[in-house]
């Protein structure tokens, strides 16, 4: 280290340590294209729409259930939790498969 180069940070000697750790598990990294920039952005905001038309159906079945069975809002309250749940998988795994350009 030079006498003007300035302590590095705990994280960016962690980022050092992740890295040496990559190389030598052979783990290689490539820079994302602004192509898959796009489709990235495009995939995300395709499914965060999609979650969000959830929670606005999953409001309007609450709404219409008040003052019932507290069961029957509980199993109405799981069901959009999965469907909203499976919705940030499928976005998930799409992002990570354009990251990597197999899809």
């Amino acid at each position: 280290m030079s006498e003007h180069a300035a302590p590095k940070s705990s994280v960016e000697l962690a980022m050092e340590r992740l890295r040496k750790k990559d190389t030598e598990e052979g783990v290689s990294t490539r820079p994302v294209t602004a192509e898959q920039k796009a489709a990235i952005a495009e995939v995300r905001s395709l499914y965060d729409s999609k979650i969000a038309e959830q929670e606005i159906l999953q409001q309007s079945a609450t709404n219409r259930l008040l003052g019932t069975d507290p069961a029957e809002l509980e199993v109405i309250s799981n069901q959009f939790r999965g469907e909203r749940e499976r919705l940030a998988s499928a976005r998930d795994a799409k992002v990570e498969n354009l990251r990597r350009g197999t899809e």
